[in-house]
């Protein structure tokens, strides 16, 4: 005879939860203030992007850039802040130098905007790998979803400036403005 509860009960299996590494504490502020390098370091090199373009309208776009990255790096210092570490404060030159931000200074140096934007969409690439490499990581939930929400919108800006940049070096299939 069967078991009345056993047939009732769903079967569950937790062996996916034993399985799983979670991060200590001071794993997860390593990441996050990895994040923080990198959205520091965006900002700089947005900033300076802005700096060497004379088109009104990229100089907008990279300052807003600049600054959502300035609010991303705050809202993960905060969250550095909960879990009883020490934020970054800053991006670093090594840092740059991986994120692929360096070149930019030479790109503004000769007002290119299609090498600008070919720096700034390089940048981008690497703060989509920063942040694909930290959302595959078992991170507490609230620092998941304020990284996912950060991961979409840089991902959205990736595109953003990979549209301008092909506009620029005349690639007429994918435009980001429209001209009447």
């Amino acid at each position: 005879m069967i078991n009345d509860y056993e047939a009732t009960s769903p079967i569950t299996d937790d062996t996916n939860y034993s399985t799983k590494k979670t991060l200590s504490n001071d794993d997860v502020i390593s990441t996050i203030n990895g994040l923080i390098e990198t959205c520091k370091d965006g900002q700089e090199g947005f900033t300076q992007a802005a700096d060497g373009v004379e088109r009104s309208d990229l100089k907008t776009l990279f300052y807003e850039f600049a600054q959502q990255r300035s609010q991303f790096a705050g809202e993960l210092q905060t969250l550095v802040q909960s879990l009883g570490g020490d934020p970054e404060n800053s991006g670093s030159i090594a840092g740059s130098l991986h994120r692929g931000w360096i070149n930019i200074k030479s790109a503004v140096t000769g007002k290119d905007d299609a090498a600008i934007l070919n720096e700034c969409e390089r940048g981008e690439d690497s703060a989509k790998k920063a942040y694909k490499e930290a959302l595959d990581q078992f991170l507490p939930a609230n620092i998941l979803d304020t990284v996912q929400s950060q991961y979409t919108s840089i991902q959205a800006a990736h595109d953003r400036v990979r549209a301008l940049r092909d506009a620029a070096n005349g690639d007429k299939s994918t435009s980001a403005t429209t001209s009447y």
